[in-house]
């Protein structure tokens, strides 16, 4: 990934995220969006993404394990 003035490092975790490289943002996964950390709530632990909401974090694991999946893994 480019490195972007300002785009932090995560390492998500289940309930919580680690900071690998110190930042204002992260990227949506899906959207490219930018979320701000305080405005994060949604990721993935097993997939190490980020989502600006729900809508996102679905699409995500549907691209990821298709309709017939296991349980999702998000915080």
């Amino acid at each position: 990934m480019a490195d972007i003035q300002g785009l932090a490092v995560l390492h998500y975790d289940t309930p919580h995220f680690d900071v690998v490289r110190p930042g204002q943002f992260v990227l949506c996964a899906v959207s490219g969006a930018r979320i701000d950390l305080e405005d994060l709530k949604y990721w993935s632990a097993e997939f190490q993404e980020a989502y600006r909401g729900p809508e996102e974090a679905t699409q995500s694991f549907l691209r990821h394990r298709g309709h017939s999946g296991s349980s999702m893994d998000l915080k």
